[in-house]
């Protein structure tokens, strides 16, 4: 049984390959070599220096999923590690979004896994976008892009946005937090003598033509007065408002004092649900949320409670009082779901939560 050392081709030219991973590649009897995919320039490079590897380019042909594709790759390479020490060789650096590799390293065929390095594609983006990441950023996948985790007051990278289709579902994600006219940058071969950065407003950027294997989004952060749909802004002018230099009434305001204020928003709320009135409830809803944010500002202010103890108990209370949803219990009766939260609220009783 032999072990796999995995190396990192870089993000472009042969240049960019570190010379340590050039010296295994061509040493005098090299190991066999697997290449995830062939499509790298580096990897043109080396042909022409007599590089002799097998590429799993054809699996990503067969599969319709890429799921399905980096499972496939981790099952061959393990069955080739059997028989002997092989090297496997990815684009950019082997721990930076990498999913096959994630996969190798946890493999229960206990063969070993030794990371041989490489240089990323990041270096490279920066310098290409020219922006300094101590200011924070996020690198997330094009084939899993979520808009709820996205910090729009962060640098944004996403990664594998290769084709049009991609860069299409990408723009309607990214739309649910920018504005259409958002300035972003398609960068392409970053570091390599072929790199070249597009800027473009968001809404044109499933325009781009052709298969693009080396290109990345690079998406500016939002200011503070332009992240109108992140909830942190609210907490941000909350804290402005009921802070020192913040608003006078607010803070001649209590617990007791604030209720018939939440009561008149219920009520208004409760009005505009009968009335159908759409437009109305969402706007009462946030003067809803708004009544709850002064009550845990108070709390914070008294020292009693935060906000953050506030989510924290919804969040284990949610979580534990839904087993039918997280925990594979089955209840998919009315009946059957009102007899689970009645046990949970019987332990929750017991136990003082």
């Amino acid at each position: 049984m032999g072990k796999i050392k995995v190396v990192g081709l870089g993000p472009g030219d042969i240049e960019q390959l570190p010379f340590g991973v050039y010296q295994l590649l061509k040493k005098e009897k090299p190991l066999p070599l697997y290449l995830r995919t062939k499509l790298h320039p580096a990897v043109k490079d080396l042909e022409q220096e007599g590089l002799v590897y097998e590429s799993f380019d054809a699996i990503y042909e067969e599969n319709d999923q890429f799921e399905g594709v980096y499972e496939t790759i981790v099952k061959e390479l393990l069955e080739a590690a059997q028989k002997g020490d092989i090297v496997y060789a990815v684009p950019g650096h082997p721990m930076v979004a990498e999913k096959s590799v994630q996969l190798l390293l946890e493999n229960k065929a206990e063969i070993a896994i030794e990371i041989k390095g490489g240089k990323s594609f990041l270096d490279d983006l920066f310098q290409a976008v020219k922006i300094d990441p101590v200011e924070g950023f996020q690198l997330v996948d094009a084939l899993d892009l979520n808009q709820d985790e996205l910090v729009v007051s962060q640098h944004i990278i996403v990664m594998q946005v290769f084709n049009e289709y991609i860069a299409s579902e990408v723009k309607l994600t990214l739309m649910e937090k920018y504005s259409d006219e958002h300035v972003v940058a398609l960068v392409h071969e970053a570091g390599s003598k072929n790199e070249k950065v597009e800027w473009l407003p968001l809404f044109e950027l499933d325009r781009m033509e052709g298969v693009h294997n080396l290109t990345s989004l690079y998406v500016p952060p939002l200011k503070v007065d332009e992240r109108t749909k992140s909830f942190q802004t609210v907490q941000h002018y909350m804290d402005a408002i009921t802070g020192e230099n913040g608003d006078a009434w607010i803070k001649k305001q209590d617990h007791q004092t604030l209720l018939a204020y939440l009561e008149e928003e219920v009520s208004e709320f409760r009005a505009a649900v009968e009335n159908d009135d759409i437009d109305n409830m969402v706007e009462e809803l946030g003067d809803l949320l708004m009544q709850v944010l002064y009550h845990t500002n108070l709390g914070e202010q008294s020292g009693y409670f935060s906000f953050e103890e506030v989510v924290e108990t919804l969040n284990k209370k949610l979580r534990r009082r839904h087993p039918h949803v997280f925990d594979g219990v089955k209840a998919e009766t009315v009946e059957e779901i009102d007899a689970i939260w009645q046990k949970i609220k019987a332990e929750e009783k017991r136990n003082n939560l």
